[in-house]
This record gives C-alpha cells, sequence and structure tokens, in this order.
C-alpha cells in the first residue's frame, strides 16, 4: 500500500490541480500496478498523525529483520483533506489497475493574493523530510508550483554511514547520497520533464516540435515524449486513445547515452461492459453533455522499446469484472534472446450492504475509470474491504499478496517465493500495518 508520505502527495497534487498521469515514467503505471506489487519484507509499523491540514508526521518501524525506524515531517502552503485510516477510500492507498482520464490542462488552485510593495503571488509548496535511525540517512522532498503549468521538484538523499564505507573500500561504486533537479511542463496534450541528477552527472536538454493538432512532444528528465490523444472509434476494435513517447538521456559521469520508447492504448474513461453501465434513474448527466457509453471492457496495452540495451515490453491489462482485472507481459531482449512472460490478477473483496451499513464504514464504490463519477454508478453499492494480487512467471517467481482493513488499521499481508531456488523457495514474507489519524 502507499506510504502516507505518498498518500499526501498525491492529496497535494489534487487539491493543486496537477495531473501525474501525463508523465512518460507513468505510461506503463497500470499495468505495473498488477505485475509488480511489491510485497512487504519483514514486520513493519507505521503511525502517522496529521495535526492540522498544512502539517503532517509519519513515525515507521522495521522490527524483522533487523530494527530500524525512520520520522518524518510534511508541510504544504495549502489546505488538504487528508483522512484518517478508519475512513479513507481504501482505493486511494492502493496501487490499482485503473483506466486515467484523458489529459487535461492543470489549473492552479487556492492561489493566494497578498498586496505588500506590490502585488505578490504566494505559489504552493510542499516540504517533505524524514530521518532514518539509527543509520542517520536523510531523505527530502521540495516541490513548488511555480505557474498553472509547471512545476518544480528538488530531491535530495544524505546518507554519511554509506559515503564512508564507501570511501574506505577500493570500489568505485555509486554513491547513494544525491540530489536531484527536476522541471515538469504540462500543457495537458503534451508535457516535458528536465532532469538533472548530480551524483552521474546527467544533464539533458531535450527538444522536438508539434506535428498537428494531434501530436505533440515531451520528455521527462532527458526523455523526449511524443504523445498522441485519438478519440475516433475504430471499426471492429476497441475506441480509446493513443500515448506514444520517448526518452533520451545522458550521463557526462559515465559517458554513455541511451533512449526508448513506448506506446500505449487505452480504451475511453467511459467506457463499461453492459453489464456494469448505470440504471436510469441513477444517471443524472443529460445525453447532450455525456456521451454515451460503449460496450467494451476497460483495457490498457502498453509496448517499451529500448534499442540501446535490445529490449522490447509488451503488456495487456484488462477488467473482465466488477472486482478482477487481468493482465499478462512479455518481456524480450533482442540480444541476449533472454524473454520472460508475467501474468498477474487483481481480485477485490466485498461486505455486504447490510454489513456496510452495521459498521458505518465508508463506501469504496467501483469504479470502472478514473472520470466515471461514482453517484453515476448502481454496482458499486457494497464497500471494499480489500484486495487480492497474484503474480506468476516463466522465471519461477510466485508472489500473493493481501491488503485490506482491519478496525481502524490497513493490513498488508504477503509473500514472495522462487521455485527454482531448492535452498531459498521463500524470497520474502512480511506484515504491514498503517494507522494514521487526522483531527
Amino acid at each position: 500500500m502507499h506510504p502516507f508520505a505518498t498518500y499526501v502527495l498525491r492529496n497535494y497534487y489534487k487539491a493543486t490541480g496537477w495531473n501525474e498521469d501525463n508523465l512518460y515514467a507513468n505510461l506503463t503505471r497500470s499495468s505495473n500496478a498488477v505485475l509488480d506489487f511489491t510485497v512487504p519484507r519483514g514486520l513493519h509499523l507505521s503511525i502517522s498523525k496529521s495535526p492540522n491540514a498544512l502539517f503532517q508526521t509519519t513515525y515507521s518501524m522495521n522490527a524483522l529483520p533487523s530494527l530500524n525506524g525512520s520520522v518524518g515531517y510534511i508541510f504544504t502552503s495549502c489546505d488538504l483533506d487528508i483522512k484518517s485510516s478508519k475512513n479513507v477510500r481504501f482505493k486511494d492507498m492502493v496501487d490499482r489497475f485503473k483506466v486515467y482520464d484523458q489529459p487535461r490542462r492543470p489549473v492552479a488552485k487556492d492561489e493566494e493574493f497578498l498586496r505588500e510593495n506590490g502585488l505578490i503571488v504566494v505559489v504552493n509548496y510542499l516540504l517533505y523530510g524524514r530521518l532514518y535511525v539509527p543509520t542517520g540517512r536523510l531523505d527530502a522532498l521540495y516541490s513548488t508550483r511555480l505557474s498553472s503549468t509547471l512545476q518544480a521538484l528538488v530531491a535530495a538523499i544524505s546518507d554519511p554511514r554509506a559515503d564512508l564505507r564507501q570511501s574506505q573500500s577500493a570500489r568505485t561504486a555509486s554513491s547513494p547520497s544525491n540530489i536531484m533537479l527536476s522541471l515538469q511542463h504540462d500543457t495537458g496534450r503534451w508535457c516535458t520533464e528536465y532532469t538533472y541528477s548530480a551524483e552521474d552527472s546527467m544533464l539533458v536538454a531535450p527538444s522536438g516540435s508539434v506535428e498537428d493538432s494531434e501530436r505533440s512532444l515531451t520528455s521527462r528528465g532527458g526523455m523526449k515524449l511524443k504523445r498522441i490523444d485519438e478519440e475516433d472509434a475504430m471499426e471492429g476494435g476497441l475506441k480509446g486513445r493513443i500515448s506514444a513517447g520517448a526518452e533520451i538521456y545522458f550521463s557526462a559521469k559515465e559517458k554513455s547515452a541511451g533512449v526508448s520508447t513506448g506506446i500505449r492504448f487505452t480504451t475511453l474513461p467511459d467506457a463499461t461492459p453492459p453489464s456494469f453501465q448505470p440504471s436510469q434513474e441513477s444517471v443524472t448527466l443529460s445525453s447532450a453533455s455525456c456521451p454515451p457509453l460503449v460496450s467494451q471492457p476497460p483495457t490498457a496495452i502498453t509496448a517499451l522499446f529500448n534499442p540501446m540495451m535490445g529490449h522490447i515490453s509488451g503488456a495487456y491489462t484488462a477488467q473482465v469484472s466488477r472486482d478482477l482485472s487481468l493482465s499478462s507481459r512479455f518481456d524480450f531482449n533482442v540480444y541476449s534472446y533472454e524473454s520472460e512472460w508475467t501474468m498477474g490478477a487483481e481480485w477485490w473483496l466485498r461486505r455486504s450492504p447490510s454489513k456496510l451499513a452495521s459498521d458505518g464504514l465508508p463506501d469504496d464504490t467501483s469504479v470502472i475509470s478514473s472520470s466515471s463519477p461514482e453517484s453515476l454508478t448502481s454496482f458499486g453499492q457494497n464497500g471494499v474491504t480489500g484486495v487480492v494480487k497474484a503474480r506468476a512467471s516463466t522465471s519461477n517467481d510466485i508472489a500473493l499478496l493481501w491488503e485490506g482493513r482491519l478496525k481502524n488499521v490497513l493490513v498488508g499481508l504477503g509473500v514472495a517465493s522462487n521455485l527454482s531456488s531448492g535452498a531459498k523457495p521463500i524470497k520474502s514474507f512480511g506484515l504491514e500495518l498503517s494507522y494514521f489519524s487526522s483531527d
């Protein structure tokens, strides 16, 4: 499940009107949620508190296999609607398959204006810091909104113990301490991100041009991304939207460069199977302002290609029923001929309406897509109590994860194994407990 800091960061993006999905790094996030989920390792406890809408604190402890912990603080310039672990919408706390809405131009919200020797605009920002004990490692993040379409981020890691061990050894491994600067420019139809990494002296200045009204160019951290969004129906197939992109990166320290490309097809966010379409009474929007629903399952198809490394990856993910999503991915390397096929499933667990009413818990309405209003769905009256994820691959890696809510605590329990290893078939097994509250 998401750490509390990630939950706060996403609430900050939502409050300031910023869209994460437009980044090239999130091109495959729908399939990754089903195929690349993380299994807890050991026993992990997390307690967080939101004393007010601007300030949050979080504390965590790993009891197994070794004892360590961390303390984190978050401060934002805008009020955030932070829920407690008891009433937070469960689907907001886990990675899941989701058909994201079409790109829209970000809209800056809650900008404050002060008159002091002229007009001053107080832009929104977020400050985050976490100190790990006993290692002394420090993680920091600063995110600020420069304008409605421009955002800057500064991320830093300082690990004095690791730097000392590296200096005493003869190895030339990369230092864990690093600082990264990122500038993101998002106009809705296209997005550009420039990133500089101080540790490996990676600096990229990509360029591009707009080909026509349906095509544009974007980049991420040295990534050049061309994005195409089309909503015309495909005869004899699915109706959806295509996004395409590429990234270019160069490291002055390593004197190396690389490029990768990607393409994604997703069905339109309002596309739902006939059995899941809302009843006529629940639809409040007029047909003139809302297009009719299409009989097609929510689907995401992605393909990645790195010509420098010779790596090719293709994934197909679809929601086959209200509570079940299936995904498969094939990875192949044209130089070594190595390949891997990974399969995964995501199954949502629900409680009966009578049990939901007696407990007084919020209704996590099942939403086929992010843009479909929950009030328009008649099939999601049962509250979500948890989700079960499973994956298996031809490399004999198998993982199983259950995430749910027990009373006021969010719980994650999982196991990962490698069947090809006779000496250690269980790679990891863990339990994660998370509790947070707000006043």
